[in-house]
Order: structure tokens, then sequence, then C-alpha cells
């Protein structure tokens, strides 16, 4: 795990007690493949910068407390959710409630996010899974074991367009909130590269335990 990322722990146990003394919502973000290996301010040929910044600007808005870090290199999934499941674990420990976190990825990052929900194993947790699945990854990745109060958003125009409900059909562990959103933007897999309210805003409200997304 980068020690930036560790400094942000340390940073929000200080300051803000780590939800403890308060009604504070943290929100691990988990972006995607793109920015893992360029720059922030690089352009996909197709979808154009990845808006990192203005996403976490977004549920900073809110009011929910954001935890990320820019990614380098080809990480490995289930490596780096270790690495988160350690932090998650560090804010339990200093009271904040599980069901006040949130982890939240976009692509390569939803497959991250989904690692974190199996090794975590923890049901309050809460997972938003954005265009991260495909029905292949039933038999490719057997070892995710879906956990948690689950939100799936995905887009109809995008290879990763697919609902997840067979995946936590097959998951072992108990789902108290399971909701999934089909988007029709039309921007393939770009919609995720910007801070779209047609994800952002049932991320945010799944974040605040509003699991009817009303």
């Amino acid at each position: 795990m980068k020690i930036n990322l560790l400094i942000g722990i340390l940073f929000c146990s200080t300051l803000f007690a780590c939800g403890n003394k308060n009604d504070d919502r943290f929100v691990f973000f988990l972006h995607n493949r793109f920015l893992e290996e360029h720059e922030l301010n690089e352009l996909h040929p197709e979808f154009g910068r990845t808006e990192y910044n203005e996403i976490i600007a977004e549920f900073k808005k809110s009011g929910l407390k954001v935890i990320s870090e820019k990614r380098s290199g080809n990480v490995n999934a289930r490596e780096y959710a270790i690495g988160i499941v350690t932090q998650i674990d560090s804010l339990i420990k200093n009271g904040t409630e599980p069901k006040k976190i949130t982890v939240v990825g976009t692509s390569k990052g939803g497959y991250i996010a989904q690692y974190v929900s199996t090794l975590a194993d923890n049901p309050e947790l809460n997972f938003v899974f954005v265009a991260s699945f495909r029905n292949s990854d039933l038999e490719n990745i057997p070892e995710i074991n879906f956990c948690g109060n689950i939100l799936t958003i995905y887009e109809k125009t995008d290879s990763f367009g697919v609902s997840a409900i067979r995946k936590k059909e097959n998951s072992t562990c108990e789902i108290k909130n399971f909701k999934e959103i089909e988007l029709n933007t039309g921007m393939e897999h770009g919609f995720l590269f910007k801070p779209l309210k047609e994800w952002i805003e049932p991320t945010i409200k799944w974040a605040n335990g509003n699991y009817g997304l009303e």
C-alpha cells in the first residue's frame, strides 16, 4: 500500500477520530485502470481525461470523507485490496461503524472493490461497483464472493454493461441490501471517466445509508 494512503488514514484518525465522535462517513474511492498507467492529465484516445479530482470533489462536497490515491503501475487487484481491508479494519478499531464505510470502485477499481468485499467479509460494509462485471467473471474469477450492502451501476452501451445478479446469487455471504442501476448515456465505458450525476448521486445516497436510493 502506498505511503500517501497510509498518511491519509493517520490524518483522518487525528482530525476526525475516524468517526468515533461524530457522524463521519468514509468513502474509499478506487479509480479505473487507465489512470493507473497514465498521468492525471493524459487523454484516453476514446474517452478523454479521467476526471479523478473532480469525482473526489463531488464526494467531498456531499460531506463524505474521502480516502483515495492515484495508483501507479499495473497493480495486482487482490494484493491492493488487502491493503484497503487493513485500512478499513483500522477505521473500525478506532470507532467507525462499518455501515459508515463505503468502498467505491470504477472499472478495475471496481474489481479491487470486489476483492475488498470478499476479503473483508463484513455484511455491514457498503460497496458500489461501477462498470466492473462481465458474465465471464463467474468462471474466470470464482474466488470473488460479494459481501456487504452492494450497489452495482453499469452502462447499457458498455462492454461491462451487464447485471451482476448471478454473482450475487452465487455468493455465500449475507447481502442485506442489493440494487442495480442500468444507465443509458450512450457514452460506453467513458461514462465513468466523468463525475456524471447519473452514477455519482446514487453512490452518495448509498454511502449515506439510503439503500432505497430515494
